[in-house]
Parts: C-alpha cells; structure tokens; sequence
C-alpha cells in the first residue's frame, strides 16, 4: 500500500527522520495518533468556519453602512447642487 504522506502527495520523510510537516505521518503512525490528528483537523476546521462566519457576516454589515452612507452623500451632493444652482438663479448668474 502507498503510505498516507505519498498519497496526499507529500514528499516522505527521511527514513528514520522526523516529519516534514507537524501535519506529516511517519510510517509508524498508530491508529490512535491518526485518529487524534484527524480530531484536531476537524476542530481547526470548525473553528474555520465558525470565523468564516463572523466575516461573513462583518461583510454584509460594513456593505450595508457603506450603501447607506453612499445614499447620504448622494443626497447631501443633491442638496449642495440644488442650493448653489438656486444661488446663480438669483444672481442672474
């Protein structure tokens, strides 16, 4: 059988030496130890989402502040024409 390492395609280690990656598998990994690195990817994995989330949903808050403030200065800018266009109608201008 291809080891794990080979199969994520991985270069192996050394024989003998430690692991390239703490995410690496040496031939002698034990069920246990495999079981234990899968729990801990699942755990990153969740804590990912959980994250992926709250930016999620920090995007769509800032989108929508920043449509509002958008529609502010449109209508400030409405505003500031209609006042300097009323000005030059008074002064003939």
């Amino acid at each position: 059988p291809v080891p794990a390492v080979a199969a994520a395609g991985e270069e192996s280690p050394v024989e003998g030496g430690p692991p390239d990656h703490s995410y690496s598998l040496s031939s002698g990994t034990t069920s246990e130890e495999l079981l234990r690195k899968l729990n801990e990817q699942r755990d990153i994995i969740a804590l990912l989402e959980v994250k992926m989330k709250e930016m999620k949903g920090s995007i769509r808050r800032l989108r929508l502040a920043e449509a509002q403030l958008r529609e502010e200065i449109r209508e400030k800018d409405r505003l500031l024409h209609a006042a300097s266009a009323g000005t030059r109608k008074r002064h003939g201008l």
